[in-house]
């Protein structure tokens, strides 16, 4: 799992790896390690979803590689939406709180995770943070995790959605080249789009193609957070998944993320993997 970012070491291990749980999580073969924090994850994963679906509160969780313009979405939609929705925002980064300072600053809450080594953000990180919010209160939850094409896809936070979002500066074949984290999205938002008179070797139709490459009905939508050309789209989308999620709560149900079942896999087959047990 991730071993050159040390994500097998964060949340989930520091969670379980107790003095009675040493043994029965470490001192085992490391693919029976890695499944057995996969399954923790997904059980507080659950359980995070079951205190989200109490208060009725829609959580997208926000993916893309670092760059591609997560915050400054954010913020063009808080501001859009200013009045209409109940919102807060979790921020995933390696280090520094600077995206949560962004978001607070236009007064709305926002509570910073640093990973310190971690790739991406885990079940567990969450369900830390969700006691500094005041659930009650709100209508949506936004998680911007860690900037990364890959592992984040393969994560089940507690979320409802996953937003996958590619720039224009990127490439318009990203989709192919990380299918993992594209296959997971259940929107793909082209970004940055005032910038292609000044990319002329990025075509939308190539993006489009490459998704769809994937066979992932996933819709696509363009968006500049720049000038909010497109951002109503996208904040109708968003309307959109939030009444048809109100609809499942009226009759006892919810929704679960695409959790990327390819990437799991990947996760686990790290056979050259050591643990070692933790001190105390």
């Amino acid at each position: 799992m991730c071993t050159d970012c040390g994500c097998q070491i964060r949340g989930q291990r520091q969670t379980l790896a107790k003095p009675s749980k040493v043994k029965e999580m470490f001192l085992g073969p490391p693919e029976r390690v890695l499944q057995g924090l996969l399954q923790k994850n997904d059980q507080q994963a659950n359980l995070n979803r079951q205190r989200f679906d109490r208060h009725g509160i829609l959580v997208i969780n926000l993916m893309s590689s670092p760059g591609s313009g997560k915050t400054a979405l954010l913020e063009a939609t808080l501001k859009a939406l200013k009045g209409e929705l109940r919102m807060a925002v979790i921020e995933g980064d390696l280090e520094t709180e600077n995206d949560a300072k962004r978001i607070r600053a236009l007064g709305v809450t926002a509570y910073q995770i640093t990973t310190g080594t971690a790739c991406h953000l885990d079940a567990h990180l969450v369900a830390q943070a969700l006691d500094h919010l005041p659930l009650q209160d709100l209508d949506v939850l936004f998680i911007e995790n860690v900037g990364n094409l890959v592992c984040p896809a393969s994560f089940d936070l507690g979320h409802h959605l996953n937003v996958t979002l590619l720039s224009v500066t990127e490439g318009d074949d990203k989709p192919q080249k990380y299918p993992v984290m594209f296959r997971a999205a259940d929107l793909l938002l082209i970004t940055k789009t005032d910038l292609l008179p000044y990319l002329p070797e990025f075509s939308m139709e190539k993006a489009r193609a490459s998704q769809r490459a994937l066979a992932t009905k996933a819709t696509l939508l363009p968006l500049s957070a720049k000038t909010s050309e497109g951002l109503s789209s996208w904040t109708e989308w968003m309307s959109r998944q939030r009444a048809g999620y109100q609809s499942l709560l009226e009759k006892g149900l919810s929704l679960k993320p695409r959790v990327a079942q390819e990437g799991k896999a990947l996760h686990l087959e790290r056979p050259e993997m050591t643990f070692k047990p933790v001190a105390g």
